[in-house]
């Protein structure tokens, strides 16, 4: 029986609430395939800070390291919003793990089930069926990690200095992972840029085009980011994959978010190669909610999903994980929202935090009994 370590960061916020479901959501998954997880809690950004001063604490940090994945949730807060701004729970934890751990791809995928077009905040006419869309955003590069960076004066006036720059090697990585998404799904990828301002969009153009000769089945087109940022609003169903920087892809996946719904319904998974391995983190791509944590109304799909994105990528459990997934569509397809997603509609049940989770593992069992009485 295969055994995986897992590093589980909760963060702060409404992080450890949705967590909890995560993990219950794990457990029942763990006995219906046959693996096990040996799951290690440790703090993490506002929590770390409270525990040892720092967003990502050494012992944390040392577990992730000993870990087959990261299992994160959120961090941030308004009781940490007066720190300096690099020892703060978002850049004293997040980007330090990126950096620390070469987690270069982001896989974003934006999904608006059919049962949820009406949470859009786009017309009807515009989603009619709903989307899917995968973003594919680099994340080790740009103007997040280049250097130099400065604030300060400097003769005598206050600037701020951030520095994109891309290499080559880094858009191969990111280009090819890209393409081979795209084979995966419907051929399509669509390159975001800026070419007609930023010389670092121009390399990403010049290297993406030179990669499409390897990929003949896939049809690349290029979009700039300000169009791109349109036409996600416009049509959304036009898009099936898209790869993108890291500060154009950090905006469009928030956007793309939105239009699907809500934030609460979003995974993500940042990775890198370990040897023959994927390692990654995975987390919602929304925040820590401060407003509502501790409430138990946050929902928790998205970091649901995000475990089964770990349970696929780096455990390669993928009948786990496509049982995950099934089980969040069939919860809402029988009508349970969370607040985030109420909108009125006959047939919702509007449930907290717990009864989200319930209502996840109640659609696993049917699916296991389903599987069993097919099976005999």
């Amino acid at each position: 029986m295969s055994t995986y370590r897992v590093a589980v960061l909760a963060g702060d916020g409404i992080g450890p609430e949705v967590m909890h479901e995560a993990l219950r959501v794990l457990s029942a998954v763990e006995q219906k395939y046959g693996f096990n997880t040996q799951r290690v809690e440790k703090p993490v950004g506002g929590a770390g800070i409270d525990a040892s001063g720092k967003a990502l604490p050494a012992d944390t940090l040392a577990e992730c390291e000993a870990a087959d994945a990261i299992l994160f949730g959120s961090v941030g807060g308004p009781k940490w919003e007066n720190l300096p701004p690099d020892e703060r729970p978002e850049r004293g934890a997040l980007l330090p793990l990126r950096a620390h751990f070469g987690l270069y791809a982001n896989l974003r995928p934006g999904v608006c089930l059919p049962e949820l077009t009406a949470a859009s905040p786009l017309k009807d006419s515009l989603i009619e069926g709903g989307f899917d869309i995968l973003c594919v955003r680099e994340l080790t590069g740009g103007m997040y990690f280049g250097q130099p960076k400065f604030y300060g004066e400097r003769e005598g006036e206050l600037i701020g200095l951030d520095t994109m720059i891309y290499h080559r090697h880094e858009v191969e990585r990111i280009g090819h992972l890209a393409f081979r998404a795209a084979q995966g799904r419907s051929h399509r990828l669509c390159s975001v840029d800026k070419a007609n301002v930023l010389s670092a969009s121009v390399l990403w153009r010049d290297v993406m085009t030179e990669l499409s000769a390897q990929y003949p089945d896939v049809q690349l087109s290029h979009m700039y980011v300000d169009n791109a940022a349109m036409q996600l609003v416009r049509n959304p169903g036009q898009f099936d994959v898209i790869v993108t920087e890291n500060t154009f892809g950090d905006i469009l996946t928030d956007e793309m978010a939105m239009i699907c719904g809500s934030l609460g319904m979003l995974p993500s998974a940042s990775l890198c190669t370990r040897g023959n391995k994927t390692f990654g983190l995975y987390e919602p791509s929304g925040g820590s909610a401060p407003d509502i944590a501790g409430q138990g109304i946050a929902n928790p799909i998205a970091q649901i999903l995000s475990m089964g994105m770990m349970l696929r990528h780096s455990f390669g459990q993928v009948q786990a994980a496509d049982a995950v997934d099934k089980a969040v569509r069939a919860a809402i397809s029988v009508g349970f929202r969370t607040r985030d997603l109420a909108t009125g509609s006959p047939g919702e049940r509007v449930v907290d935090t717990a009864a989200m989770g319930d209502a996840v593992l109640d659609a696993l069992e049917q699916q296991f009994n389903l599987v069993n009485y097919q099976h005999n």
